[in-house]
């Protein structure tokens, strides 16, 4: 029996599983079919995909950008450089922002933490239970496991469906507001637009970026990504599934509006929809741990709504773990 079970192969599951390896047998479940959360890479083929979560990193905290440079120089990371055409009127992008991609594809950082972790995709978590100071974990397909120590990283909501039993800590009575966010993936024939991303002032579609700019496959189509701003999302998630082609053509005919962009044949599109995609407001805390139950929490919904904040909080969870 592994010591510690961890729910999520996101950055701030990837980042605890990592650090907890060093001293203890650990086993990682995730529903997805890999690596990565909210940071997965959609295979269009063998060589060419979507970054369809993340799109790029920026570093802040002077202990992530020593991370991160470290995973430049072993190149499971590099620059993304081209053209980045920052439109929105109101918010503000900072001068030469630095914006750091996966070489194969931005789960390459989960993927780099979890090489030499025991993970098994495929397997949604769908109840846990306490006796006799163990955890019972039940799974989708009817498989249970039993560890000494738990630690979930998944999104608030689905946390506190799964905790309430044995969370008592304050900020699960908080009201924590998750964005959604829609995102849908193209493959267009070659235009003559040599711009690697967009950032719209538009109240529709938020995002879109070239796939083919950050130089990791040779195609002879354009692949753009595509991202819906959270405050259409929020009113549209719910029903995505049965709008998969409506939400699609509306984000797609936003795209070659505002791209100036002739309307082509769609050559590829697939609909994603992130129920679940940021919390724009940090809680007070970074992370919950609870010695005598074994049970704790990271992900990045406690400190923001970058990648960088899920590394953050599962940083914090290993310290008091250690203590």
């Amino acid at each position: 029996m592994s010591s510690f079970c961890i729910i999520g192969s996101g950055i701030s599951g990837a980042t605890i599983a990592n650090l907890l390896s060093k001293k203890h047998s650990v086993d990682l479940f995730d529903k997805a079919r890999g690596p990565g959360g909210r940071s997965s890479f959609k295979r269009l083929d063998k060589a060419k995909g979507f970054d369809h979560g993340t799109q790029y990193i920026s570093p802040k905290s002077p202990a992530f950008k020593k991370f991160i440079k470290g995973l430049i120089k072993k190149k499971v990371l590099k620059k993304w450089g081209g053209k980045h055409l920052f439109l929105h009127k109101v918010k503000k992008e900072k001068k030469n922002l630095t914006k750091i991609i996966g070489s194969g594809g931005n789960n390459d950082i989960s993927k780099y933490l979890l090489k030499n972790i025991n993970c098994h995709f495929q397997n949604e978590l769908k109840k846990i239970e306490n006796k006799k100071k163990k955890w019972i974990l039940s799974f989708a397909n009817g498989q249970k496991k039993t560890y000494e120590k738990v630690i979930l990283t998944c999104p608030f909501p689905q946390l506190s469906k799964l905790t309430k039993k044995f969370i008592q800590s304050p900020f699960m009575k908080k009201k924590i507001k998750m964005d959604a966010n829609i995102t849908v993936m193209i493959a267009i024939k070659k235009t003559n637009k040599n711009i690697s991303s967009y950032f719209f002032n538009d109240k529709v579609l938020g995002w879109a970026a070239k796939e083919n700019s950050k130089k990791r496959f040779k195609s002879n189509q354009d692949l753009w990504t595509l991202q819906s701003t959270y405050d259409w999302a929020n009113k549209k998630i719910n029903k995505n599934r049965e709008n998969l082609e409506s939400n699609s053509k509306i984000l797609i005919d936003h795209f070659f509006k505002l791209a100036k962009i002739k309307k082509t044949k769609i050559l590829f599109s697939l609909n994603h929809g992130w129920k679940f995609s940021s919390n724009s407001k940090p809680l007070n805390i970074k992370s919950y741990w609870n010695s005598s139950l074994g049970l704790g929490v990271c992900a990045d919904w406690f400190v923001g709504p970058r990648l960088e904040s899920g590394w953050i909080s599962a940083n914090d969870l290993y310290k008091k773990i250690k203590q």
